[in-house]
């Protein structure tokens, strides 16, 4: 007896899945939450993807987050960072599961054998651009927002961020994973994070059609977006490129903040050092450290390394001593904004300090991502 296409969910609603068609449909319903990421919502994602990768009569997937009504749009905010915090004081395993089967997921659509299509209206942010990069069609409208920000929560940009940002041309990638940086449609498809540009307007139209209309084939759904498919705003970033290349191909933080800094009637300067001298000075040199590497990885391996590195985040030092647990509890437990952070400076930060971030943990055989190709 052959699996249904449509599987029993655990996440209590918060994935929602039809089929319509050879077409499989997932919304992320989770709005209130900006449908940030749940470690059951996960497990379901993974499930249904599992599912229809096997099932012939599924041809293609789209991906959309729900609307909140009468508010912006969130394909997906990230993850669920208030479990992380409680999850980490608890020494709940629960944490570590969310990442391994988080990043598992991320390489299953970066390698999905069926066209993938992510409908990226409004916030895409950490986890959001995990469940988008490795779409084959990844559709952007005038809301779209994507940012990698971890670095604001004493994180590093993770689910591949190593990877996809290191894929930027020039240092564009260092500019966005250090300063976590929101960007555009325009800006996005310029540097390959984006695909094609579809005004919003034209998203309720878009979704019934994938909901209610003829979908006889992965190219009938391919061509459902192509059909609606508009010119791209300008790319914002590209008056900043030599300025980003300049600054941010330097060798270590302090450096890059000293550059910046040198730049005295630069507004842009100013501001993107402000930025950062705000950020964790340790999760800055990691995060660095990270883009550095992942330029020569695949994308197995980088998700192998940031497992580690995540690993090194919540364990490195007591819960209470995490530049990640510190940071997320002042910008979504305790809302003070006032992170107290290991090091007031870049400068006093130590090469050996970064180097345990990238420690093996596990031993090959034994990671627990180790099946990743």
């Amino acid at each position: 007896m052959k699996p249904p296409l449509l599987p029993e969910l655990q996440s209590a609603g918060q994935v929602l899945a039809e089929v319509n068609g050879c077409l499989g449909l997932i919304t992320l319903n989770r709005a209130q939450a900006l449908n940030a990421l749940s470690l059951a919502m996960i497990r379901d994602l993974t499930l249904l993807l599992q599912t229809w990768a096997a099932a012939p009569e599924i041809e293609a997937v789209v991906i959309l987050g729900a609307a909140r009504e009468g508010k912006p749009a969130a394909f997906c905010a990230g993850g669920d960072i208030r479990f992380f915090h409680q999850a980490a004081h608890a020494g709940d395993a629960a944490l570590a599961a969310f990442f391994t089967e988080e990043y598992a997921l991320n390489h299953l659509i970066h390698h999905y054998k069926k066209p993938y299509i992510a409908l990226m209206d409004g916030v895409v942010m950490g986890g959001g651009m995990g469940l988008s990069q490795g779409a084959k069609l990844r559709v952007l409208n005038e809301h779209s927002r994507l940012a990698m920000p971890e670095t604001n929560i004493g994180l590093f940009p993770d689910v591949g961020g190593g990877y996809f940002l290191s894929q930027c041309p020039g240092h564009v990638g260092e500019w966005l994973a250090l300063t976590g940086h929101a960007i555009g449609a325009g800006d996005a498809i310029e540097l390959g994070l984006g695909d094609v540009f579809v005004q919003s307007s034209s998203f309720p139209a878009l979704i019934e059609a994938f909901r209610h209309g003829q979908q006889s084939s992965a190219e009938h759904v391919v061509a459902t977006v192509m059909d609606k498919v508009d010119l791209a705003p300008a790319a914002d970033h590209l008056k900043l490129r030599a300025r980003i290349d300049r600054h941010f191909a330097l060798p270590d933080v302090p450096s890059i903040l000293a550059s910046l800094e040198a730049e005295r009637d630069d507004e842009w300067a100013a501001h993107t050092a402000a930025t950062l001298r705000k950020r964790s000075p340790l999760m800055l040199a990691v995060t660095l450290e990270q883009l550095r590497r992942a330029r020569g990885m695949g994308l197995g391996a980088e998700l192998r390394m940031e497992r580690e590195m995540v690993h090194h985040c919540f364990h490195l030092r007591p819960a209470a001593e995490s530049e990640t647990v510190e940071g997320i509890r002042a910008l979504a437990v305790d809302k003070d904004h006032a992170p107290r952070w290991r090091h007031a400076r870049s400068e006093d930060v130590t090469a050996a300090e970064v180097q345990a971030f990238f420690a093996p943990v596990w031993a090959a055989d034994q990671h627990p991502l180790a099946g990743l190709n």
